[in-house]
C-alpha cells in the first residue's frame, strides 16, 4: 500500500538503509552513517562524516498534472471508456513506486519564466524579479539552486533551456547578457540560452520556427548538430556530464536538467528510443560534427512512437460507429511525453550502472500546467489539451492560477532515504526545493528563502515546517471554453490572478481590481473543479479577512509588474504592544550565507529593551536572530532607513524588506518605502555579527510628511 503522508509526526529517528542507519535530523542535521549498532542512550558508538548527496532535478515544459499515468493516465485507461484517449509513462510510474509522488505540488507561477525564476532562487513570486510574461529577463545577482551548492561543495551544470540571462526589454544595459548560467553559480551549461529557442527541437535544421543557437558555456554552437531533436540531446549531454564527474570522484554533483519539451512545436524524434539505457545503452554522446548523439540519424520529425501511430479512439462516442485515429496533433503530444518518461528510466539505469543511485536524490516536475499552443502548420488539428485531459481532474492550463495551471506532477526519488509508495498529499511548491537541497547537502538555507525543506515529509524523519504556498500572475485572456471544467470557469477573464492557500483551503481571485475583491475559497481535495465557493457561507468569514491580509504580509511590489493592491496598508497583528524590547537568540556555526535560524538550534536566548543591550562581545557565536514587533500609531506611507555592519536580513511579516546578504557591502545604506495600518507588525533580523560590534546594524523609520526620522522601537 502506499505510504501517504498528511502531517508529519516526528518519528523513525532511526532508518534502516540497507546494512546502515541513516540519522537525519533537521536542517543543521547531525546524519551518520553506522556500521555498527551500538548504543547507550543517544551516544553513537561510532560516527562518520555522510557523504552528501548527488542531486539531479529534472524540469519539463508545459507538462500537465494528467500526463502521467500515475497521476492521471492509468485512471483513464482503467475506465475502458474509448472515447478517453490515454498516454502511458511506465518509467515515472516506477519512479513514483521506488520513491514519493507529490500530488498537491505546485509551480509558482503558471507559466515559464516566473515559475523557473522562483524555482531557481527560491523565492515566491512575491519576491522573485522574474514576474509575469517577462520572458529572457536577467535572474536576479543573488543566492540560487547553483551558487548555493556550489558553495556547498557540489559541482553544478544546467542541461537544456534556460531563459533568464537578460533582455533589452528589461534592463537598461542594452539587453547584455548579464545573468547566464555560469553568472549564476553553474560551473557547465549545454543548451537553449533564449527564451524563444526552446520552441524549435531542431537547432540546425529549424524546420517550423527557424534555426536556433546552442551554448556551451559561453560559446555558441551552430554547427555540427544536425538532426539533433534536442530532447535526445539534453538527455545525452546530461548523461555525459553526470559520468565525468562520477568518474572523476572529486564532488558531488547537482545538475538542473531543464527540458523543452513538450512545450511549443510538437517535433517527433528521428528514431526509436536506442535500447538498454545506462551506461552502455539508451542515448550515448557520440561527439562527432553532424552526429553528435546516437540519434543523429535519418529523418528529423518523422518517429512516432508505435502505441499510438495507428491509435484509435471512440471519436463520437458510440458504440456503433467505427473508430478513427488519433489525430497527428495528438500521436506527436503522446511520443514526445513517452520520449520524456524513456529518458527518465535512461538516466535512472544510469545511476544504476553508476552504483550511486543509493546517494542520489532525483527530483521530476515541470513549470507549469498544459498548453494549448502546438505551433504546427494550420493543416494540423488545434492542440487541445481536453484531448487526454492533461490538466488531470482539475479545471485549468497554462496561463491559469485554478488548479489545473499550477498544479505540477512531482516525484521525488532516493533510495534508502525515500521510502518507497510514498504519497504527500499537503501542499508544497517549487521555491521549497532551493532550502530542501541545502537540507540534504546538510546546511540551513539561506535567510532570504521564502521556501521550507521538505526533507521531513520526504523521508518521514523529523517535524515538517509549515511552508507558504503564494501566488500572483497577470495574462490578459481567458480560460479556455472545456466541458470538462466546471461553468464558472469557462471563457473565464484572467488579467490580475492571485492564490494563497491558508488551513488547507485555497483562496482564489480572478480579474482582480482591488485588495478589497473577495476571494473564492476552495477545498479542492474534495471539489477538484473548483465549482463549491466556501466563501458565500459567512462561517468563512475569518477565513476571507485573513486571506486578504495575508497577500499583503508576503509580498514586496515591483515596479515592472504592478499590482492594484501594491498600495495597500500592510494589516497589522495585534492593536496594543505588550512591551517594549524584542527576543534574541545566538547560534554557532559557520555559514557560506547568512542562514535562515528558525530551523536551528540556538547556543544562548534572553530578551532586552533594545538590540545595542545585547552583550555580543560576550556571546561566543557569530549568528542572532532578533526577534519582536514595529509599533504604527499613525497609518501612512513611512520610509525605512537600515544599514548593518555585517550580513543581515530583516523581515517584516513574511515580507523582505532589507536583504543585506548577497554581495552586500558593509555600512551600505538601504532606503523602503512602505505603507502600514495601526498596530504592531511582526519583525525578525536576521544577523551576523562576526567582529563583536556593540551596534552592530541601525534600522530607522519615517512618516511620509515628517522631517523626523527616528530609531526602530521594538516590543515583544
Amino acid at each position: 500500500m502506499p505510504r501517504r503522508i498528511g502531517l508529519i509526526k516526528p518519528s523513525n529517528i532511526f532508518k534502516m538503509n540497507k546494512k546502515l542507519f541513516k540519522v537525519i535530523l533537521g536542517p543543521q542535521r547531525l546524519m551518520v552513517t553506522m556500521s555498527c549498532v551500538l548504543f547507550h542512550g543517544f551516544g553513537l558508538a561510532q560516527e562518520e562524516k555522510p557523504k552528501k548527496p548527488n542531486i539531479l532535478f529534472i524540469y519539463t515544459d508545459d507538462l500537465g498534472y494528467g500526463d502521467i499515468g500515475v497521476f492521471f493516465q492509468n485512471q483513464r485507461k482503467n475506465e475502458g471508456d474509448r472515447s478517453k484517449p490515454w498516454m502511458s509513462t511506465p518509467n515515472l510510474d516506477q519512479m513514483a513506486k521506488t520513491g514519493a509522488m507529490l500530488t498537491q505540488h505546485y509551480a509558482a507561477a503558471p507559466v515559464c519564466a516566473p515559475s523557473r525564476a522562483s524555482l531557481l532562487t527560491g523565492l515566491s513570486q512575491g519576491h522573485a524579479n522574474v514576474r509575469n510574461n517577462q520572458f529572457d529577463k536577467a535572474l536576479t545577482n543573488n543566492h540560487t539552486l547553483g551558487n548555493v551548492l556550489q558553495k556547498a561543495g557540489y559541482a553544478t551544470s544546467v542541461i537544456g533551456k534556460w531563459g533568464l540571462q537578460g533582455d533589452r526589454r528589461w534592463s537598461y544595459n542594452n539587453g547584455a547578457w548579464t545573468a547566464r548560467p555560469i553568472d549564476r553559480g553553474f560551473d557547465y551549461f549545454y543548451g537553449y540560452m533564449q527564451h524563444r529557442d526552446g520552441h524549435e527541437h531542431y537547432p540546425n535544421e529549424g524546420l517550423y520556427r527557424g534555426k536556433k543557437s546552442v551554448w556551451e558555456n559561453t560559446t555558441e554552437i551552430n554547427s555540427g548538430l544536425d538532426k539533433c531533436y534536442t530532447g535526445d540531446l539534453w538527455t545525452a549531454a546530461a548523461k555525459r556530464w553526470i559520468i565525468d564527474k562520477v568518474e572523476s570522484r572529486s564532488q558531488p554533483f547537482f545538475m538542473f536538467l531543464s527540458y523543452d519539451t513538450p512545450h511549443a512545436v510538437l517535433e517527433l524524434p528521428t528514431q526509436a528510443y536506442p535500447e538498454g539505457g545506462g551506461l552502455k545503452g539508451g542515448l550515448q554522446w557520440v561527439g562527432k560534427l553532424g552526429q553528435m548523439i546516437n540519434t543523429a540519424s535519418g529523418n528529423p520529425d518523422s518517429y512516432f512512437h508505435p502505441d499510438y501511430e495507428h491509435a484509435t479512439y471512440d471519436h463520437d462516442n458510440d458504440q456503433t460507429t467505427a473508430e478513427i485515429l488519433w489525430p497527428e496533433t495528438f500521436k506527436r503530444y503522446a511520443t514526445s511525453v513517452r520520449r520524456i518518461d524513456d529518458a527518465i528510466g535512461d538516466i535512472i539505469q544510469l545511476l544504476k550502472d553508476l552504483k550511486i543511485e543509493d546517494n542520489t536524490l532525483v527530483v521530476f516536475s515541470s513549470d507549469n500546467g498544459p498548453s494549448k499552443e502546438s505551433y504546427l502548420p494550420e493543416n494540423f488539428v488545434e492542440n487541445t489539451p481536453d484531448f487526454f485531459d492533461s490538466f488531470g481532474p482539475f479545471d485549468g492550463i497554462k496561463r491559469d492560477v485554478l488548479e489545473g495551471g499550477l498544479r505540477v506532477p512531482t516525484i521525488a526519488r532516493w533510495p534508502g532515504s525515500i521510502p518507497e509508495n510514498t504519497v504527500v498529499t499537503t501542499p508544497n511548491i517549487s521555491y521549497d526545493w532551493l532550502p530542501t537541497f541545502t537540507d540534504a547537502a546538510g546546511l540551513p538555507s539561506p535567510a532570504n528563502s521564502d521556501g521550507v525543506s521538505l526533507l521531513p515529509t520526504l523521508t518521514g524523519v523529523g517535524d515538517q515546517k509549515k511552508g507558504t504556498v503564494y501566488i500572483e500572475y497577470f495574462q490578459n485572456g481567458k480560460t479556455p471554453d472545456y466541458k470538462e471544467f466546471s461553468p464558472q470557469n469557462r471563457n473565464r477573464v484572467r488579467k490580475e490572478m492571485q492564490v494563497v492557500i491558508l488551513e488547507g483551503l485555497i483562496g482564489l481571485r480572478y480579474d482582480v481590481k482591488s485588495a478589497d475583491d473577495d476571494f473564492e475559497i476552495y477545498d479542492v481535495g474534495k471539489d477538484t473543479h473548483q465549482s463549491n465557493n466556501l466563501a458565500l457561507f459567512d462561517s468563512l468569514n475569518p477565513i476571507q479577512k485573513r486571506m486578504k491580509d495575508r497577500v499583503l504580509q508576503v509580498r514586496m511590489p515591483d515596479t515592472s509588474a504592478v499590482r492594484p493592491y501594491d498600495g495597500e496598508a500592510i494589516p497589522a497583528l495585534r492593536p496594543q504592544p505588550r512591551s517594549k524590547g524584542l527576543r534574541w537568540k545566538s547560534y554557532g556555526g559557520n555559514f557560506p550565507w547568512l542562514p535562515k535560524m528558525d530551523d536551528l538550534v540556538n547556543n544562548g536566548s534572553g530578551t532586552v529593551k533594545n538590540p545595542s543591550k545585547i552583550r555580543y562581545n560576550k556571546i561566543n557565536s557569530d549568528y542572532f536572530l532578533l526577534e519582536g514587533y514595529i509599533e504604527i500609531k499613525t497609518k501612512g506611507n513611512y520610509e525605512l532607513r537600515f544599514s548593518s555592519e555585517d550580513k543581515a536580513l530583516i523581515r517584516i511579516h513574511d515580507i523582505t524588506v532589507f536583504d543585506a546578504d548577497y554581495g552586500y557591502r558593509p555600512l551600505t545604506q538601504m532606503t523602503r518605502n512602505m505603507r502600514f495600518e495601526v498596530g504592531l507588525h511582526p519583525v525578525k533580523i536576521y544577523l551576523k555579527n562576526a567582529n563583536k560590534e556593540r551596534n552592530p546594524f541601525t534600522l530607522c523609520i519615517k512618516l511620509e510628511g515628517s522631517s523626523k526620522i527616528v530609531p526602530v522601537e521594538f516590543y515583544r
